[in-house]
């Protein structure tokens, strides 16, 4: 039996893990080319594999709170994160460390992502998700059978009878 945190069961987890994997073997695949130090992109792939884990660690993290309003925030900085991302692959492209081609499979997975967690965000962060549920208080109208909230001027009025 394979155990499975919260987060793991997580469509956008998932698909930040197939990011982290496309990311490494870019890396690997670029890193090996002369051209690379002498365009400084070692700098460009260092940022882009912290800010896919940080899109990673944050989903997870952001997952486990319990408040809606910290699942909001992490789930925030995690589509900051793959955003950033998605500037590195950019940034790539521009200093010409590989064809705009090369990247696309990268950033339909982080359009991927940054949907599901922009989704996320607005329904933790949505304020009429986190106010209590309404309750009904006070009497029985007979006529209507519904519950109404006691008249405070009637109730003043019977206890000076």
């Amino acid at each position: 039996m394979r155990y499975q945190l919260d987060h793991e069961k997580l469509d956008v987890y998932q698909i930040e893990l197939q990011f982290v994997a496309w990311v490494t073997e870019l890396m690997a695949e670029l890193s090996e080319s002369p051209e690379a130090r002498k365009r400084r992109i070692i700098e460009i792939f260092d940022h882009l594999d912290r800010a896919s884990l940080s899109a990673l660690f944050n989903t997870a993290e952001g997952n486990g709170k319990r408040q809606m309003k910290m699942r909001a925030k992490f789930f925030d900085d995690a589509r900051g994160s793959a955003t950033e991302c998605a500037a590195c692959l950019d940034a790539l492209v521009a200093k010409r460390a590989c064809e705009a081609l090369r990247v696309e499979q990268g950033k339909s997975l982080l359009v991927r992502v940054v949907s599901m967690l922009s989704k996320l965000v607005d329904r933790f962060s949505d304020p009429t998700q986190v106010a209590e549920t309404e309750s009904r208080y006070g009497i029985e109208d007979e006529d209507e059978g519904d519950r109404r909230p006691p008249n405070l001027s009637n109730m003043s009025t019977r206890s000076n009878q």
